[in-house]
């Protein structure tokens, strides 16, 4: 049997190539611009300074808490802190890891919070768990593996806050599901007042609405009662196809109960940008007996990240990376676990490289729009100054629940992870790729993700989410001295 739980699904598909493609890779001469003489960006000025995931949004602000109690104690220093913020009429934002890249965790000259502690009780009975909205991902992986049991829903690296993927409406890639928020049963926050709440879709459900997917804009989120599922041994099935092929194959998957992880990429050459897809998906081993404890990603997810970071500037190592996750990768997947494959931290893509950035990009694409999707990628990416390195492709069920859905119906998730200098030049050029993007997008009725980069017109934005007027609106209702606030607010939902 091949041994379980010591390879993450990167590792997986990339590991076996990632020496060899790296080195290779090397004699080839990057194309990639000169920076002498170019004006950078992305520098943190001098005092009290936050910035998140795109090193582009260094904010000021007054005063960096680090509340490290629970339950009552989170209460009173959420209160205490709300007090003093309103006292001078400055903004108050709540997060964890700040892996946005807008400033959406981040209250300009205000009060930010950075709550990251652990504190978890699971009820095996109901198949939840209680968690403080501050925990990470890691902690509820470390909590529930022992006991056999594993998040329904997670994002896919573990260092994010879990309060916080409920905030921003974020998935996973285990289906059949929606967003992560489609698994919460009810959280407590501490509303603008001060007042503590319980809300669900039963009581206040109108708060939980907003709350969720509405990015902190609504309370405090104390702590949460989420769904879990039992751990499970699983094994690997890869099938690569032509990119038109792919809705109907990932439907099938989806549909299938024998399935219960999958997901799907893209080739990103430029060009034969997308005309290859890969559907991988994980079944259940018939022995479901000793299931070994999780683990994290082992050093063949780091050597991997070499083949990953080889691409920038090299094409023919884009094609490498390819045959490596469609040819050589399958060969040497093996079985591992539920809370293995999704247990992973974000540092194995770190581009270690201080003149560029990573950015992401994410679009929702209805199923029978994927084709447009893929035209629209072919004919607005590669002429863009950006690199393009990688697109995942994730299930989303509807939500029904939130007032700023991404996905309300069932979509294609299709997570996009481009590399940018950090130069004025860059920036600008992104923000234009990223306009059209949105633009053809929005056009075939898809939607684009809000956590990133604050690139899309107003216009663009009412038109992807045609309830954030009413959200604006009850906002404030609840909170008439306007003192949570971020970036997401600030350049967009204060002008609704």
């Amino acid at each position: 049997m091949a041994q379980t739980g010591t390879l993450s699904r990167r590792a997986l598909l990339l590991g076996a190539g990632a020496a060899g493609g790296y080195f290779a890779g090397r004699a080839w001469a990057p194309g990639l611009s000169q920076l002498e003489g170019v004006n950078r960006i992305g520098s943190t000025p001098e005092g009290l300074f936050l910035n998140d995931a795109s090193e582009l949004q260094a904010t000021p602000i007054h005063i960096h808490r680090r509340p490290t109690g629970h339950d009552d104690a989170l209460v009173e220093a959420f209160r205490s802190e709300l007090r003093a913020a309103q006292a001078e009429g400055r903004p108050v934002c709540v997060s964890a890891a700040r892996h946005s890249m807008g400033g959406q965790s981040i209250p300009r000259d205000g009060h930010a919070i950075t709550v990251d502690n652990a504190w978890l009780e699971p009820d095996t009975a109901n198949g939840t768990y209680r968690v403080n909205g501050g925990a990470r991902w890691r902690d509820v992986i470390a909590a529930l593996d022992p006991i056999g049991f594993s998040p329904a829903v997670m994002q896919s690296n573990h260092d994010f806050g879990v309060a916080a993927t409920f905030s921003v409406g974020a998935h996973g890639w285990p289906v059949p599901y929606g967003p992560m928020g489609a698994t919460v049963r009810n959280i407590r926050m501490v509303l603008p007042s001060g007042e503590l709440v319980t809300a669900s879709r039963t009581e206040n459900s109108q708060l939980f609405q907003m709350a969720m997917g509405g990015y902190g804009l609504t309370g405090l989120i104390v702590d949460m009662e989420v769904e879990m599922v039992p751990n499970q041994r699983l094994a690997p099935a890869f099938e690569t196809m032509a990119a038109t092929d792919f809705p109907a194959a990932f439907q099938a998957a989806v549909d299938d109960p024998t399935k219960p992880m999958a997901y799907g990429r893209l080739n990103v050459t430029r060009d034969t940008l997308f005309e290859e897809a890969l559907l991988v998906t994980y079944s259940p081993t018939e022995d479901q007996s000793d299931i070994p404890a999780a683990t994290e990603s082992g050093w063949m997810s780091y050597a991997a990240s070499y083949l990953y970071r080889g691409q920038v500037g090299r094409e023919g190592m884009k094609d490498w990376r390819w045959w490596v996750e469609t040819s050589l990768g399958p060969r040497f997947a093996g079985e591992s676990t539920r809370n293995s494959l999704m247990n992973e931290p974000i540092v194995t893509l770190d581009d270690r490289d201080s003149t560029r950035v990573d950015i992401l990009h994410e679009y929702f694409v209805p199923f029978d729009a994927f084709d447009g999707f893929l035209q629209a990628c072919r004919d607005v990416i590669p002429d863009a100054f950006v690199e393009f390195l990688n697109v995942t492709l994730r299930f989303v069920d509807a939500d029904t629940d939130s007032f700023l859905p991404h996905s309300p119906t069932p979509t294609i998730a299709a997570v996009m992870s481009f590399t940018q200098e950090l130069t004025a030049r860059a920036e600008a050029d992104h923000q234009r790729m990223t306009q059209a993007l949105i633009e053809r997008i929005i056009a075939i009725g898809g939607r684009y993700y809000l956590p990133y980069r604050p690139h899309a017109t107003l216009d663009q934005f009412t038109r992807a989410y045609p309830r954030a007027a009413d959200l604006a609106s009850l906002k404030r209702e609840i909170d008439p001295t306007l003192t949570l606030r971020n970036n997401l607010w600030d350049s967009y939902m204060a002008n609704l």
